[in-house]
């Protein structure tokens, strides 16, 4: 299925020092930011206080925001759990304060509004428990990364598996360069969010490569730079198609998911777009800059050891 047909090919690889070198920009200020205001990362990493709550109607969670606002909890993480009746509150680490001394005076709190309001359980997710999520967390990027590389190796040669890793981990970075600059919640939800994102635009790059070695095949004596340059552009409907669809998705789950899904929607949207411009105008300059030829997608012969369909 395609929306529209290109008659003739854009020539993306003449802007690859332009692209790259925004890109080289924005990944340092991701980088510079990082390192400069860190990451606000959630209770589930720093630790704190998890608390489950019934109420015998729906639960008004915008009044129980308010409610722990005016006790000076501003950071504190409100959602449903499960039905609408459950709420999960999650609390951060109050130096100082105990972990029960704090459940019950938001207890108080809410029982203020709502008298039918009923604690389940209490439970302090100590700074250790936030450490080892930090470290698990980070060895599933290296992890993913790694595999990324083993597969493109296999699939293409190293070449175009090296450009595409850099294009992903610049999304990846990206990504965690926006929540350092706006200081927004780094959360589970929001690293699984990144890993997705990951998974994601190697996707995007494998469909581009792929038509990168099918042109190199049918373009005979057409340099690497208008081999690219069409498999770009004549998978450009596909791209519209595909990322278009999810976006719309993701788009709903980010005005309409509530507070739960907000921060995990905005990752994704943030991939996706970034995702889109990595693939196209990332990836395959990073693969002509380290010398990608057509010897890089035609699979040697190894009783010859010649490449078929060569000129």
């Amino acid at each position: 299925m395609e929306f529209f047909r290109m008659k003739r090919d854009i020539p993306f690889m003449s802007w690859g020092k332009y692209t790259t070198t925004v890109s080289l920009i924005t990944f340092l200020l991701a980088v510079f930011f990082l390192y400069s205001k860190g990451l606000n990362f959630s209770v589930d990493f720093t630790g704190g206080t998890v608390m489950e709550v019934h109420t015998a109607g729906q639960a008004d969670l915008t009044g129980m925001r308010l409610s722990l606002k005016q006790l000076g909890l501003h950071d504190a993480n409100v959602q449903n759990f499960g039905s609408s009746h459950d709420v999960l509150i999650r609390l951060p680490l109050r130096h100082g304060v105990s972990s029960g001394a704090l459940s019950e005076k938001v207890r108080q709190a809410l029982r203020q509004q709502d008298a039918s309001l009923q604690v389940r359980r209490v439970e302090f997710v100590g700074p250790q428990v936030g450490d080892e999520l930090v470290k698990d967390g980070s060895a599933a990027l290296l992890f993913v990364s790694l595999g990324i590389v083993i597969y493109l190796s296999l699939r293409f040669k190293w070449r175009p598996a090296v450009a595409t890793l850099m294009a992903n981990l610049h999304d990846v970075v990206i990504i965690l360069g926006f929540f350092a600059f706006f200081q927004w919640e780094f959360s589970l939800s929001v690293l699984a969010a990144v890993l997705a994102i990951l998974g994601y635009s190697v996707n995007e790059s494998v469909v581009v490569f792929d038509r990168v070695r099918e042109n190199f095949r049918k373009m005979r004596g057409a340099s690497v730079s208008q081999v690219i340059d069409n498999a770009i552009t004549r998978t450009m409907s596909r791209t519209i198609i595909t990322h278009g669809c999810t976006q719309l998705m993701v788009t709903s789950m980010l005005f309409f998911g509530g507070e739960a899904l907000h921060y995990f929607a905005l990752a994704l949207t943030i991939g996706i777009l970034f995702g889109i411009y990595s693939s196209v105008l990332v990836a395959s300059p990073i693969a002509m800059a380290l010398g990608m030829t057509r010897a890089d997608f035609l699979v040697s012969d190894r009783k010859t050891n010649t490449l078929p369909d060569t000129p």
